[in-house]
């Protein structure tokens, strides 16, 4: 089944609307993204995130008055920018991400004195509605990963290095831009362990199986060298002209296996962690432990999955016990 975009309108061009600012509010924007990145070692990607909320704040401080200046960011003008984005169709999940993203900002304009109080505090977090993620049976897990062991029998470098993809993906629940992020002295083939930079630069290490390890080995002998450049470097997983591998290319790869499985659900390289995660709560694993795997920051992100193994056992239930 094809997948639905959502009904959110587009967002204007990032570097457009920021070169729309005012220079006083522009210079903000900067000092922010400086603080994001460097101070607090968020990924390139997390970055643009925020900054596309803050310059979407600005923009519309900037039109409520031709002179204004940052200190007029109150409370009544973070409320009306999120009153125009609910009014243009803004879901809730996007809306509450929004409103943490301007109370990570104001936090750090009124630290930086740039702002004489901060507003953010006052700001509430509209509800999210909490959905449980698709995930693969492991029966469904083990046919993609076979679907795409065939394709790398025939040697060719590229099936060699997706089939690697989708057995570590699968084996470790990293996340796509820790896989991506990986180079080669990362993996230790000897313990079966994979080292991984996580968000904030958190580093940890992550075990994985025999399937992961076999589909590494032959990734590594048979095809990274056939696919590696002069200027390919340290990189793991390469792309066909010899670059670090492109999320965009792991997420088509998940993408492309999963589909051939009938009656999987439609997921991707983030369907494989949670799929991952249940998995090993389903076998015995405890919720500490998982947690740790998956690099979350908190234990509450991590109880997320036991509520997908619940309804998977009341699943179970329904259709198999004689008083269900």
């Amino acid at each position: 089944m094809a997948r639905t975009r959502s009904a959110e309108p587009r967002r204007p061009d990032l570097r457009a609307a920021r070169a729309k600012l005012p220079e006083r509010l522009g210079t903000a924007v900067d000092a922010f993204e400086r603080h994001l990145a460097a101070e607090r070692g968020l990924s390139a990607h997390t970055v643009r995130g925020y900054i596309g909320d803050i310059v979407s704040l600005l923009g519309h401080l900037a039109g409520s008055a031709d002179d204004a200046t940052l200190a007029a960011l109150d409370i009544s003008v973070l409320r009306e920018w999120l009153s125009a984005q609910h009014a243009h169709g803004v879901s809730r999940a996007t809306l509450a991400r929004r409103t943490a993203s301007a109370r990570t900002f104001t936090g750090w304009a009124f630290r930086a004195e740039l702002l004489p109080v901060d507003p953010g505090p006052r700001l509430s977090v509209p509800s999210k509605q909490r959905k449980l993620p698709a995930v693969l049976r492991v029966d469904q897990a083990g046919s993609a990963m076979q679907a795409s062991a065939v394709g790398a029998e025939q040697g060719d470098p590229v099936a060699l290095r997706d089939h690697a993809v989708l057995e570590l993906l699968y084996a470790t629940g990293i996340r796509v831009a820790e896989l991506c992020g990986l180079d080669v002295d990362d993996v230790d083939r000897e313990r079966r362990l994979v080292r991984v930079i996580g968000k904030g630069d958190k580093e940890r290490a992550v075990p994985f199986g025999v399937p992961a390890d076999q589909a590494l080995g032959r990734w590594l002998s048979a095809g990274r060298p056939i696919l590696a450049r002069e200027s390919s470097g340290a990189a793991l997983f390469l792309g066909v002209r010899g670059g670090r591998l492109d999320p965009r290319a792991v997420r088509r790869t998940v993408h492309d296996a999963v589909g051939v499985v009938s009656g999987a659900p439609d997921v991707g390289p983030h369907g494989l962690r949670h799929s991952a995660a249940t998995h090993l709560l389903e076998g015995g694993a405890d919720l500490r432990s998982v947690q740790e795997l998956l690099g979350h920051a908190t234990l509450a992100t991590t109880q997320l999955y036991t509520h997908v193994t619940v309804e998977r056992l009341k699943a179970i239930h329904d259709r198999t016990h004689p008083r269900s």
